[in-house]
């Protein structure tokens, strides 16, 4: 991470084009003789000063005055003026919304396994009169609290939660970040978790669990089917056996439907043709079936 302090000193291009201008027309005065070496020296001397005292903040920074030492208030955007030697500005502090990534590795899940984690949270300074004043290095802060507030989320749960309920520890961490980074003017928005990685022998047998579950519920859900076909069957029975006539009929369509289809063939038990009358009607097939090969 990048440090959080800023400081710009009073190079900028209005403070350089000031100096110029007072350092030509003190050129000026000196080459014309209205001005001796010594005040010469002393109006360069000044025009330094004036021009320290011209400093430009961008639109999404504030700068941190202060004045012999004493917080004395927050100037920008745009340019600002502070009394040289006796004010200075501290830092620039951005105010736009920063993302930071940390990671958690062989951290142990309330199960106790080792997983590594990482995750980037979005925080943004909400109070720079905070920022600047409660805390030394604010970023660095947010990124060891961070650490040490995944790790303890990543303890308090086991990892099946890990894996299937990330947005809800995401928001629980988030929470508990925003507590602790509250009081230094700062909010974390919105806490992300990239990837979580598990060891090589985990993965396989989980993913041989996984196989395993899948497989016993297409068991289980071809058993059921089954069932429910024999029970099927069973209310069809106690129909045909009061109904012969519906029995043959039924009989008669499945061998039509056996027999319909181009290059099939039918065995069926000569009782069960004698029983339908279907003899006569089977040899006519054949013999159709005969007579359409050779063309």
């Amino acid at each position: 991470m990048t440090t959080n302090v800023i400081n710009k000193g009073w190079f900028n291009p209005i403070s350089l084009s000031v100096l110029l201008i007072l350092v030509i027309v003190s050129a000026v005065l000196y080459v014309s003789k209205i001005i001796n070496i010594p005040i010469f020296i002393l109006l360069l001397l000044l025009s330094g000063l004036v021009t320290s005292a011209i400093r430009i903040a961008d639109q999404w920074e504030r700068a941190v005055v202060l004045r012999m030492g004493k917080y004395n208030g927050l100037k920008g955007p745009g340019p600002f003026m502070i009394i040289p030697v006796i004010d200075s500005v501290s830092t620039y502090i951005d105010q736009r919304v920063r993302v930071s990534a940390f990671k958690a590795e062989q951290t142990l899940t309330k199960d106790t396994v080792p997983v590594n984690v990482d995750a980037v949270v979005y925080w943004t300074v909400w109070d720079v009169e905070k920022a600047a004043l409660e805390v030394q290095e604010y970023q660095k802060a947010i990124e060891h609290i961070t650490q040490t507030g995944l790790r303890d989320t990543i303890g308090k749960h086991e990892l099946s939660d890990l894996l299937q309920e990330r947005d809800k520890i995401a928001e629980d961490l988030q929470q508990v970040l925003d507590r602790n980074t509250n009081p230094w003017g700062i909010t974390c928005q919105t806490v992300g978790i990239k990837d979580i990685a598990i060891p090589q022998d985990l993965a396989e047998a989980m993913s041989k669990e996984a196989q395993a579950e899948r497989e016993r519920r297409a068991r289980v859900i071809l058993g059921t089917a089954e069932t429910e076909i024999a029970e099927k069957f069973e209310q069809a029975s106690k129909k045909y056996t009061d109904n012969p006539v519906a029995l043959h009929l039924r009989g008669m369509n499945m061998l039509f439907e056996g027999l319909k289809e181009k290059g099939s063939m039918v065995i069926v038990p000569s009782s069960a043709l004698d029983t339908m009358n279907l003899g006569a009607m089977g040899g006519l097939v054949s013999l159709a079936k005969n007579n359409e090969t050779p063309k």
